[in-house]
């Protein structure tokens, strides 16, 4: 086995994919176009979607099985592990994996047919001498439904024959809810299993849910690995796991494991695999529910008090290993032991003081919790990530582990307190309730813990304190504070700053603003070439007071200037003083209009060339314009005043950089003068990303695409002397244009 898909999503996806990298497996994710964000596909070696091209059927991609086998062989995989969910249970996914000569990651197509029908799962179990609960076979006809249930006698559930999770399930205290309860149960199998039947049991009002951890190879070997208790469930869905099972006698859990090992023995069971039983609490009897053949979500808290490694075992099952051998290595029976105590919750996207409706829209923050004794199983949980409404709504799961149950707790408890979610409802303030609960802390919940207890669902009020600092922090930055306004003194004389000396009557050197303005961007090139002398550009009206005094430097305090260096800096190559940040913070900061201040800095300046930074596709934005817009804009500034365009990308994308050049170039009389964000060090021969080579080529491509210059521009500070020397050597040789730093 070399390459492995996974046939599934998200958070349990990414734990396959994990499991097969540390066995030196490639991996390939799936994906539909409404999970193309999706994290589990950025976790992959390779991904690919399936399902229509531009979206509309979410969830049906990862069901489709000729379109996943389609991946897969076009992939060249060899394995194909399902996950949970979806096909996971699938016998047809599992043929068609072996029609396709790819491994199933999974037990066999058979064992899916035979432990997907519960009926017959029960046979298994009565061969196997192990306790089941009194009811009937899978039955279609309401009214034998009805017969079957006076016969067993009521309080019974009824439970959809091909399915799981809690789907069509209800619980029926009486006989007149009868009629109604069976209806709704056969159309929700109907709808998530494609069939109708129910089979009726016997309900156990005090029940716990305790499922036992099967493993088995191909060999005939075949473990447990101790059991879970998953008693804490709304609606039937699990809630928080738990493992060992609290408040059981070790000889009550070693009689249903052995249950479990007993009944998978009979099966002929391999790969991953739960046993489910119910545990009357009163009577301490058991029986039998379901098999569930594959891993489970709670599969983290059996890992951790044992130490073994599920998922990395089922996929070295798949390769024929042996259990007690390497590379599995798993110790015979007696030596599989437990340490301490595991709980897990999930994390949803729930709305608990609303009855749990599913949340959506992005995550504005993201900060997990950490530490000693914690686990995290995440999906899509990060800041940005967009929670859809087409997926099931985990986030992510957290598994505590301690030495009791009530130190877990208090671990768990620290973990979820550390959580912060914003932009989003969670289930975490009902999670902490429950997790503190007395009943909970004391291992005594049952099946109806959460349905009985309705303190569980009174939550305090979330002060999100660091939101609300933020969010006064940045009204007053932009909007100041209404308690200060009109408190300062207004009359209060600050000292006059000291302009240079010039006689007044001086009259005005031509510069390079004459040059361009008589011959033209390409007579200033040309002009250039010939200086032996070093040009300047000098930055104080822009990038030196953005960077010294916050970008606050009025239009007023650069008027006051403004002649001064018109007639004392009249050899100046050029000033750059306009664009970038200065462009929005006079705006937004000073309440001036940044044309005004061209216009006005133009006059006071008609002979040095006028320099401005524009961030290719960004213009002076923080965002992505239009090509039109872009070029609209230029062209409006060069009308303004605007001599040299300054473009450049911080990534130093060329496409985001060709739309501001080819403006230049065809709507104005200005220069483009095309910049290199300079990185890395090219004297250092281990830094080989980005080179000599690499600028070189760079260059070559900007002025191809019609750059008048090229600047080197070095943001962070990086080229050193020696680099810069032998930078402007290499690109002056390769490239005929004037190189700026």
């Amino acid at each position: 086995m070399k390459k492995l898909l996974v046939a599934n999503r998200s958070e349990i996806a990414i734990r396959v994919m994990r499991a097969a990298t540390e066995l030196g497996l490639e991996t390939v994710a799936i994906y539909t176009y409404e999970d193309r964000f999706s994290l589990h596909r950025f976790k992959a070696d390779e991904s690919y979607q399936v399902g229509p091209a531009n979206g509309g059927e979410p969830v049906k991609g990862y069901l489709n099985i000729e379109g996943i086998i389609a991946v897969a062989k076009m992939a060249g995989v060899d394995a194909i592990h399902p996950g949970y969910g979806f096909l996971s249970e699938r016998p047809e996914f599992a043929r068609a994996c072996a029609a396709a000569g790819i491994v199933f990651v999974g037990p066999s197509a058979d064992l899916l047919d035979r432990f997907g029908d519960k009926t017959e799962a029960k046979k298994i179990a009565d061969i196997a001498k192990v306790p089941t609960v009194p009811g009937t076979d899978a039955i279609k006809d309401s009214k034998k439904v009805i017969a079957a249930a006076k016969k067993i006698g009521f309080p019974i559930i009824l439970k959809a024959s091909f399915g799981g999770g809690g789907r069509g399930m209800r619980v029926v205290l009486k006989e007149e809810e009868l009629i109604g309860k069976l209806e709704e149960a056969q159309r929700e199998a109907m709808a998530a299993f494609g069939r109708p039947e129910v089979f009726v049991e016997k309900f156990i009002q005090r029940a716990k849910h305790i499922e036992v951890q099967i493993l088995g190879d191909k060999h005939g070997n075949l473990v447990h690995l101790w059991e879970r208790d998953c008693s804490v469930q709304r609606r039937h869905q699990k809630v928080v796991e738990v493992a060992p099972a609290p408040m059981m006698d070790l000889s009550l859990r070693t009689e249903i494991c052995e249950s479990a090992k007993r009944l998978m023995k009979e099966a002929g069971y391999y790969n991953a695999g739960t046993v489910e039983f119910l545990v009357d609490a009163d009577a301490g009897t058991y029986f039998f529910i379901e098999v569930n053949p594959r891993v489970q979500v709670e599969h983290t808290v059996t890992e951790m008090v044992t130490g073994i490694d599920i998922v990395k075992s089922q996929i070295l099952i798949a390769q024929d290993y042996k259990l007690h051998e390497e590379p599995i290595n798993i110790a015979k029976q007696e030596g599989i032991t437990v340490r301490g105590v595991a709980i897990q919750c999930r994390i949803t996207t729930e709305d608990p003081g609303n009855k749990f409706i599913p949340d959506y829209g992005k995550l504005t923050t993201y900060r997990s919790s950490a530490g000693f004794g914690i686990r995290l199983d995440g999906g899509n949980a990060y800041t940005g990530s967009v929670i859809t409404p087409y997926f099931d709504s985990l986030l992510v799961k957290v598994s505590a582990q301690d030495t009791t149950l009530q130190h877990a707790c208090h671990r768990m408890n620290r973990a979820l307190r550390e959580f912060r979610i914003r932009g989003v409802k969670t289930n975490i303030p009902f999670l902490e309730n429950l997790i503190l609960h007395p009943t909970f802390m004391a291992g005594d919940c049952t099946t109806t813990f959460i349905d009985n207890t309705q303190e569980l669902f009174e939550f305090q009020p979330r002060q999100d304190r660091a939101t609300r600092i933020l969010s006064y922090l940045g009204d007053v930055i932009v909007n100041g504070r209404a308690d200060v306004e009109g408190k300062f003194d207004a009359k209060r004389i600050l000292p006059e700053p000291q302009l240079p000396e010039y006689a007044a009557t001086q009259s005005l050197v031509p510069g390079t603003r004459n040059i361009l303005l008589e011959s033209g961007p390409d007579g200033l090139v040309a002009w250039i070439k010939t200086q032996k002398k070093l040009l300047l550009t000098d930055t104080t009206m822009r990038d030196a007071h953005q960077s010294l005094l916050a970008t606050r430097m009025r239009t007023y305090d650069l008027l006051k200037v403004a002649p001064a260096y018109a007639r004392l800096a009249g050899d100046l190559f050029s000033l750059e003083c306009w664009g970038g940040a200065t462009f929005d913070t006079s705006m937004r900061f000073l309440q001036e209009d940044p044309w005004e201040r061209l216009a006005a800095l133009r006059d006071a300046i008609p002979n040095i060339a006028f320099q401005m930074l524009l961030r290719g596709a960004n213009a002076v934005g923080y965002t992505n314009y239009p090509d039109n817009v872009v070029k609209e804009f230029v062209k409006v500034s060069a009308q303004a005043g605007m001599d040299i365009f300054r473009i450049f990308d911080s990534l130093n994308y060329l496409e985001g950089m060709q739309a501001a050049i080819e403006a230049v170039r065809e709507e104005t009389k200005s220069i483009a003068q095309a910049s290199i964000c300079y990185t890395g060090d090219i004297l250092d021969p281990k830094r080989d990303k980005y080179t000599l080579d690499y600028y070189v080529k760079m260059a070559k491509a900007l002025v191809k695409m019609g750059a008048h210059m090229i600047a080197i521009k070095d943001m962070a500070g990086l080229c050193r002397p020696y680099a810069a020397q032998k930078l402007v050597k290499a690109l002056r040789d390769e490239v005929d244009v004037p190189i700026h730093f």
